[in-house]
């Protein structure tokens, strides 16, 4: 038997291949799949199975096209209702794959289909399961999301289902059975995930808060559901899409990964709606960019600032990128469903500088200059948009919070006529915000290299320490 974990960083997601003799299966696997059939062609295996243990929100999962390319039969879990074909197992069903074999456990909790897949070896030993956004390393699956796909789910409700799920289908196994999640730490789909991506079930029921044996169902419910910030505005439209289907990849690519030359590229964001996106590296795009475009790194937290900050998944891309990334960058954006780039500016801001169009900038001062322009400029205000629970935690002294993640709903607080010297953590937010800014007209924004850490290292401005509310954790 093979087992691997294939794990997406940028996504902080564990899609999983499991082989055994001349049989595969696929586990939550990411929306590009050729990845997934070349793996089984090494091995000389048919994938068997692609199994689902939900309908996600955070990705758009690769199911259709890798059951399309390879004939594989999709599974769901009891009340799935998928638009396409697919397998609804039932609970307890026994899916055989070679010589080893996949228990169905039914888990609903995080979502009403959520399921479980306990996986045995030749010998008939249960060896791991496989648990999806149920149970995570340190963690359990936020209760919250399905109340968008139906009304009557609370979020009460559904943690209730959860606490059953946990004690009655996952805590009775043994200690030494794997967990192998499908997210980790980063993800928005829980709130305390470790950064380890497997563990024991042992250990997790003796550290994960919510395995606490003496814990009751009501205790449960609370400390589930405090603290939950607000999902991503694109989690719903990828449950959707999950669920009714979607345009294959090779399509998504073959549109988005079209050359414009800086005439056509410049015709296109005249005569479309399309955002201007561009995902070099924040010191490098502030040096100069194309006028009214923004600024996501593709070597930062890409997707998800992506899925927050673009509310429509349909909305129109055109891409700025690094020479040779642009494939990358159009198959990272249909990861989350954004599926409508139509094109990337073929040699990139060089080819558009060359053509003497006109560029933009950003100022950029290191932490050591923040005291300096503090001095030299009264009015100048210190813009934290980092999210409240760090503002709260340790901040500079006199500085807004408006973090990035609701900026629309905060720009009545920033004043056109002042000068902002904008940070976030580390820099790559606080270039999102200022590009995005930049693009509505605001002129007077600096952004402050290496964010809060390399302000506090300096040691120039003075620094507070406050307990965060409960509310902000």
């Amino acid at each position: 038997m093979k087992l691997e974990q294939i794990y997406t960083g940028c996504l902080s997601q564990g899609a999983y291949y499991i082989e055994s003799n001349g049989e595969a299966v696929v586990i939550d696997p990411l929306r590009e799949v050729d990845s997934y059939i070349e793996r089984a062609e090494k091995d000389g295996a048919k994938i068997k199975y692609v199994l689902e243990t939900h309908f996600h929100a955070d990705f758009v999962s690769g199911h259709i096209d890798l059951a399309k390319k390879t004939g594989a039969q999709i599974v769901f879990g009891p009340t799935a209702k998928p638009g396409f074909e697919a397998h609804v197992a039932t609970d307890g069903e026994i899916l055989r794959v070679g010589d080893i074999s996949f228990k169905v456990l039914h888990t609903p909790g995080h979502t009403m289909e959520s399921t479980c897949y306990l996986l045995s070896d030749e010998h008939g030993k249960q060896i791991g399961i496989f648990t999806g956004d149920t149970l995570f390393i340190g963690d359990v699956g936020r209760p919250d999301l399905a109340q968008k796909v139906s009304a009557d789910l609370t979020q009460q409700k559904l943690a209730e289902h959860l606490f059953d799920s946990l004690r009655n289908k996952i805590m009775p196994l043994a200690d030494d059975i794997i967990v192998y999640p499908a997210h980790g730490a980063g993800s928005a789909c829980g709130k305390n995930m470790s950064k380890e991506t497997t563990d024991t079930l042992g250990n997790q029921k003796m550290f994960n808060y919510a395995l606490r044996r003496d814990m009751s169902k009501a205790e449960f419910v609370k400390e589930v559901t405090n603290g939950l910030m607000p999902p991503p505005a694109y989690f719903p439209e990828n449950v959707m899409m999950n669920i009714r289907g979607y345009e294959s990849i090779d399509t998504v690519l073959e549109r988005g990964s079209r050359a414009l030359d800086t005439r056509a590229f410049e015709a296109a964001a005249n005569e479309t709606d399309a955002v201007m996106l561009d995902t070099r590296d924040v010191e490098i795009f502030a040096q100069g960019f194309i006028p009214n475009s923004i600024n996501i790194g593709i070597n930062g937290g890409f997707a998800p600032w992506v899925g927050t900050l673009i509310p429509d998944i349909k909305q129109k891309i055109l891409l700025i990128t690094e020479k040779g990334r642009e494939e990358e960058v159009v198959t990272r954006l249909a990861r989350v469903g954004y599926d409508y780039t139509i094109g990337y500016l073929n040699g990139g801001i060089e080819a558009w500088i060359k053509a003497g169009k006109e560029i933009d900038q950003i100022e950029s001062i290191s932490a050591d200059q923040v005291a300096e322009r503090l001095e030299q400029d009264a009015s100048a205000v210190v813009l934290d948009v980092r999210k409240a629970s760090e503002y709260y935690a340790e901040h500079v002294i006199g500085a807004e919070n408006v973090p990035l993640d609701y900026i629309n709903d905060h720009l009545s607080q920033i004043d056109k006529d002042k000068t902002y010297l904008v940070h976030c953590a580390g820099g790559y937010r606080s270039m999102i915000f200022n590009s995005i800014l930049k693009a509505r007209g605001y002129d007077n924004l600096i952004d402050v290299r290496g964010g809060f850490k390399a302000i506090k290292e300096s040691g120039k401005v003075e620094v507070s320490n406050y307990v965060c509310p409960s509310t902000m954790l």
